[in-house]
């Protein structure tokens, strides 16, 4: 009995290992960098430790795969003969023939491993790893940094074959596990994070700013028919008028052909209104230049262009030159926090 005592201890010992390794490769998956990252800047060396296992996850994953594959093969090879002979024992005691015997205590030795394999050394440790991640990550994640370090020379050529493999397929390596949310996921969780009561979007800001990042430049911009305009050579007796009739502080110009050319801000006129230059136009100097953006422009990729030129309005241009319409910074900001009393549509 003793002699085949090593074999069963290797089982065990090998089922802990294969556990380990399993349980390591999906919580370095598994773990939100979010719930990482505080501990790490309290100065948790563990913390810190599977930060960079997180950000070395394909390393980390050869690293379990390295050890899974290792145990596998050895697993079967020092349990199986120890749990064979030990079953020839009651076996021996019926009426088969010792060829049956070595066959049927062979299948039963191959069925118990393969159950202890499956369920104790990889299930188990998989659903732990994935109940409570972040703990198992820091708890797992750093002896499995120190053994990438130890096989280093063997894991890194390992993970640099298959890297290079799926180059060849035209796939880019990566080398962090995902633990951030996408766009959907994120609204998913404040429309869920709604519904239950917990968030309180009542002015609607939060599900504007999802929506915001769908919007087109077309969606959103004053077509030329619909503008107060202002012709070639307005005075400031004009742009008077135009306050008066309508209240906005901006208005845009246009040429004979009804192209904007430029704008005009209310400030821009105020040291004007005197009587000599009252019904002059405007001088040429205090007209702000027009800039262009894309009719078909994502409306983020407009307020960022609008921003870097300083401007409040830009024109909204098709393809083929056409001009569409003016984007007003005011329209766009409506899309994120509401109505803004400041528009310039009639």
């Amino acid at each position: 009995m003793s002699e085949y005592l090593p074999g069963i201890v290797w089982l065990v010992v090998l089922l802990i290992v294969n556990g380990f390794f399993v349980g390591a490769e999906f919580a370095v998956i598994s773990a939100r960098r979010s719930q990482i990252e505080p501990r790490a800047e309290a100065g948790s060396k563990a913390a810190k430790t599977t930060l960079w296992a997180m950000e070395h996850a394909t390393l980390m994953l050869a690293t379990s795969q390295l050890g899974i594959t290792v145990c596998s093969l050895v697993i079967l090879n020092v349990s199986e003969p120890a749990i064979h002979h030990l079953l020839e024992i009651p076996l021996g005691l019926t009426t088969l023939s010792a060829e049956a015997i070595g066959v049927v205590a062979f299948v039963i030795a191959l069925v118990l491993v393969t159950f202890l394999h499956v369920v104790v050394g990889e299930m188990i440790p998989k659903n732990l790893s994935f109940s409570v991640p972040d703990r198992a990550a820091l708890i797992l994640a750093p002896p499995l940094v120190f053994v990438a370090r130890v096989f280093k020379p063997v894991i890194w050529s390992l993970n640099g074959i298959a890297n290079g493999v799926l180059r060849l397929v035209g796939v880019t390596p990566k080398g962090e596990a995902t633990s951030t949310y996408t766009l959907d996921e994120v609204a998913g969780i404040v429309q869920q994070s709604t519904r239950e009561g917990v968030l309180d979007d009542a002015s609607g800001t939060l599900s504007a700013a999802f929506e915001f990042t769908t919007r087109k430049v077309r969606d959103v911009e004053v077509p030329v028919g619909e503008m107060v305009r202002l012709a070639p050579g307005a005075t400031p007796a004009d742009v008077q008028r135009a306050v008066a009739a309508h209240g906005y502080s901006r208005y845009v110009l246009t040429d004979s052909d009804g192209e904007p050319t430029g704008y005009l801000h209310l400030k821009d006129v105020l040291d004007l209104a005197t009587p000599e230059s009252f019904d002059s136009p405007v001088p040429e100097k205090r007209i702000r230049r027009l800039g262009a953006v894309s009719h078909d422009a994502d409306l983020e990729d407009a307020l960022a262009a609008l921003r870097r030129s300083g401007a409040h309005v830009a024109r909204s241009v098709r393809a083929d030159g056409v001009t569409t319409g003016v984007l007003f910074l005011e329209d766009i900001i409506e899309e994120l926090v509401g109505e803004v009393d400041d528009a310039t549509t009639v």
